[in-house]
């Protein structure tokens, strides 16, 4: 993916509102979060394209020829239409690429991240009136069909295959090293979900020095979430000293500071040495 040109100004304020707006709703709508999110990476992501992202996944749901009965039966289905079908799946290489984690651009090139790709198998599936779910496990993002009692898992990246209880153990302890447990299992919250699709960007970007812009904007729609780990606030003010924007890195990580001074006032004290450093930077 050639780099895109940002947003302008505006664009991404009204985005931010609306991303905001969106996550603070009674029922949050992923697909939508997912597009707002690309929209912020992608300045070509206009009205016309998100509405199009929309339409394609309400075309894909259309495309299933029934309303299976059980669990496994919608596994099967949506691993033959999507996986199969239309070969939406993906690759090693595709940890690479920032567009693996963008919904518009994995509709199209139809590779992408697991957790990109089991918001496609969601987003499909419950149109068509599945009871689907995502499952954040360890180091690997699946779905889920059922209840609890009747659970079938499937894994998108690997074209939707249907799991056995071995493979889910077998993808937990290749990741943790520990076994799986049934607390793993639970289905994953939209916001837990477009929040884990953030980690994975903003890391991806870390790994990328160049690439704070990413960073930056990553962590600021984290940050918009009505929940979100307080750490945050220290990883914006590190990437914006890192961009030279030193008084409002200062700023952030006294504001940080603040916060964490209840718990801990050894890293409180040291969070402020690291505000007065930034602001020396200015001289």
């Amino acid at each position: 993916m050639r780099r895109p040109c940002p947003p302008s100004p505006e664009r991404s304020a009204e985005l931010r509102r609306r991303f905001a707006e969106e996550a603070r709703s009674e029922r949050p709508d992923l697909s939508a979060l997912c597009l707002l999110v690309g929209a912020e990476a992608d300045g070509t992501l206009d009205e016309a394209g998100m509405d199009a992202a929309q339409m394609e996944l309400d075309r894909l749901a259309g495309q299933l020829p029934y309303r299976p009965g059980d669990p496994r039966a919608w596994a099967q289905a949506l691993c033959e239409l999507l996986g199969e079908r239309y070969g939406f799946r993906g690759c090693a290489a595709d940890y690479q690429r920032l567009e693996s984690s963008l919904l518009h651009r994995v509709l199209l090139r139809r590779r992408g991240l697991p957790i990109l790709l089991s918001v496609v198998w969601m987003e499909v599936a419950r149109r068509a009136g599945a009871p689907v779910y995502g499952v954040a496990l360890p180091g690997h993002f699946v779905i889920g069909f059922g209840t609890a009692e009747e659970q079938v898992l499937a894994d998108p990246f690997d074209g939707g295959r249907v799991l056995t209880g071995a493979d889910a153990e077998l993808l937990v302890v290749g990741a943790t090293g520990a076994p799986l447990h049934p607390s793993m299992l639970v289905p994953a919250a939209p916001l837990e979900v477009v929040l884990r699709i953030l980690n994975n960007i903003r890391a991806w970007a870390t790994a990328r020095p160049e690439r704070s812009d990413v960073a930056l904007w990553a962590v600021e729609l984290s940050l918009l979430l009505p929940s979100h780990p307080a750490r945050l606030r220290y990883e914006r003010a590190q990437v914006l000293v890192q961009r030279g924007n030193f008084v409002e890195g200062a700023a952030e990580l006294d504001a940080y500071a603040e916060v964490v001074a209840e718990v801990d006032v050894m890293t409180a004290e040291r969070v402020r040495g690291m505000a007065r450093a930034a602001r020396a930077r200015l001289n």
